[in-house]
């Protein structure tokens, strides 16, 4: 288990050996210390262990802080699993503030070990960079970064371009229900694409936010 008291960051990492994967997963919105570290919005320099990010890349204060209070504790189980099982493929998952989690755990894992392939898969993410940080994302990563975004859901855009942020790619809209291969578009690889989740003002958090791909938020599949 992932849990830091402070920062109230909390997740798992998970080995499927039939898939031979190592997964990251990073917990949502659920606590008052949560949403406070969703309001810090401001950017400030990236900077984590083992993150070679370019110069001027900036992430949200909030995110980061939260992120930094585990990477240690992510990285050196990592590892320790990958010592123990080589050549496993390593993936990161959150949704809300855990997309934005695990965009930063997706990179820092990418980072880290750079002899695996990462993948990230995103729900509901926030905008976490600035461009020069989104960019070093979709740089980094290309079609390997999975950003999904639910209809109307106005999470993902809750923070605005104005202030300094950008999406990194990729987005996957879906812009009707049910989720089918019909009704989701791949979106522009560079992460901000004004024809898809982009195009809808944002209402914050909505009913959308709450249900992705038919899953309901907060389902307990571990026990």
């Amino acid at each position: 288990m992932i849990n830091n008291v402070v920062t109230d960051t909390q997740g798992f990492i998970a080995r499927d050996d039939n898939k031979k994967e190592i997964v990251v997963s990073l917990r949502g919105s659920t606590s008052p210390t949560d949403f406070l570290i969703d309001a810090e919005l401001l950017l400030i320099p990236f900077v984590s262990p083992g993150v070679n990010a370019p110069s001027g890349s900036l992430a949200h204060t909030g995110f980061l802080t939260a992120w930094n209070s585990v990477a240690n504790t992510v990285i050196s189980t990592v590892k320790s699993q990958l010592a123990a099982h080589p050549g496993y493929n390593l993936v990161s998952t959150g949704h809300s503030l855990g997309g934005a989690l695990s965009s930063l755990a997706g990179i820092s894992l990418q980072q880290n070990f750079p002899g695996s392939s990462v993948r990230m898969f995103t729900y509901g993410q926030p905008r976490t960079f600035n461009p020069t940080g989104a960019f070093f994302i979709n740089q980094q990563f290309g079609n390997k970064a999975f950003r999904a975004v639910h209809t109307t859901d106005g999470v993902p855009t809750i923070i605005p371009q104005s202030l300094g942020y950008r999406h990194h790619g990729v987005e996957f809209f879906q812009f009707l229900d049910p989720a089918l291969p019909a009704t989701t578009k791949q979106c522009a690889a560079d992460g901000e694409d004004p024809t898809c989740s982009d195009s809808i003002p944002s209402a914050g958090i909505d009913v959308a936010h709450l249900t992705y791909f038919n899953i309901v938020a907060a389902t307990p599949f571990c026990a």
